[in-house]
């Protein structure tokens, strides 16, 4: 359910005064001014208008999910916490195996403030090796039974892009949120173009993609990872993807842009400083920088020292309107965004 106003930022730059005439001129509409009578006003009043459409800007994106009967509001920024039950993850901070790391991590999770539970059973690192559907139902299902042991009443997202994957998810354990890194895509993130032999299985009947068809049936909150280079294109392709998963009945979908996934370390930045742009979509946005490569090529080191760099990447896509951080750091990103929501409310 969608209502309220969209949050917009101005550029991180001087502001000039053709600023103020675009600004009050978008805001307040072509109809109520033009440039000849705009300039015919007093400063005092412009600048009055600019500042009550400032203030429109401060105001979050209004949007709430249903998660199995639960609603979660995303006007206040939430933190999924990420739970790795693999052995190759690339931050190996966050890889477990056992019944009792997952039980603990599950518990650390929600005491330290998450609002959901992502549990992934396939590494999408660059390189890391293919895991069949079988074995990656059987690391989730350990998983999964220790959170609902654990935590029974948490919101469980699971981190999967095979149909029957998630399907197992919802229906054997009762999966809130299925989080889909490879953009509808059979063959995952990294799959590459789909070849003749794939493209039957990742269209079927209609066209749709089959994990589209498969969240028209499961009814479930989607998220939708983009794995395309810049903005322009992001927009173009999930504006498609939106209007195909409406037509088949998915009611809550929530974007990630996909920081790290098709992209260099330029066109991460890039996107990060025009990710408010993807608020033309309505729907809000899932940010998950946490620990990667973006961050620890940029400053030296590796996912073990990211973490500082991760809370001001994370501080970025608060000001720039992310509704939910995808963390390692639970704790850490739950801070930022008290601190953050504090300076917006204060303003």
């Amino acid at each position: 359910m969608l209502r309220g106003t969209l949050k917009f930022h101005p550029k991180q730059r001087p502001f000039r005064s053709s600023d103020l005439f675009g600004l009050v001129f978008k805001g307040l509409g072509a109809a109520y001014f033009t440039r000849k009578g705009f300039l015919s006003h007093s400063f005092c009043v412009h600048l009055h208008a600019f500042r009550q459409f400032q203030h429109t800007m401060l105001q979050p994106t209004d949007y709430t999910i249903n998660a199995n009967g639960r609603l979660i509001d995303l006007s206040r920024p939430q933190v999924m916490g990420i739970m790795n039950v693999t052995p190759d993850s690339f931050y190996a901070g966050s890889r477990k195996q056992t019944e009792r790391e997952m039980a603990e991590r599950a518990n650390q999770i929600v005491a330290e403030g998450g609002t959901m539970i992502d549990v992934g059973a396939f590494s999408t690192r660059p390189g890391a090796p293919q895991v069949s559907e079988q074995e990656e139902m059987e690391r989730l299902r350990r998983g999964l039974a220790a959170v609902r042991r654990e935590q029974p009443g948490a919101v469980v997202s699971v981190d999967t892009f095979r149909p029957d994957v998630a399907r197992m998810a919802v229906e054997e354990f009762g999966a809130a949120i299925i989080n889909d890194v490879s953009e509808g895509n059979v063959n995952g993130a990294f799959g590459g173009t789909r070849g003749p032999g794939a493209e039957a299985e990742q269209t079927g009947a209609g066209g749709y993609p089959a994990m589209f068809r498969m969240m028209g049936r499961l009814k479930v909150p989607y998220i939708l990872m983009s794995v395309k280079p810049g903005v322009s294109e992001m927009l173009a392709a999930f504006s498609a993807e939106v209007q195909q998963l409406r037509d088949l009945g998915v009611r809550d979908i929530i974007l990630d842009p996909g920081f790290g996934f098709g992209k260099t370390l330029e066109q991460n930045y890039r996107l990060l400083a025009h990710l408010d742009r993807l608020h033309a979509l309505r729907l809000p946005l899932l940010v998950g920088v946490s620990r990667k490569s973006m961050v620890f090529r940029l400053l030296g080191g590796s996912p073990d020292t990211a973490l500082n760099g991760t809370t001001a990447v994370h501080t970025l896509a608060l000001a720039r309107g992310a509704a939910i951080l995808r963390a390692h750091d639970v704790r850490e990103a739950v801070e930022c965004v008290k601190i953050y929501t504090a300076m917006a409310d204060a303003g």
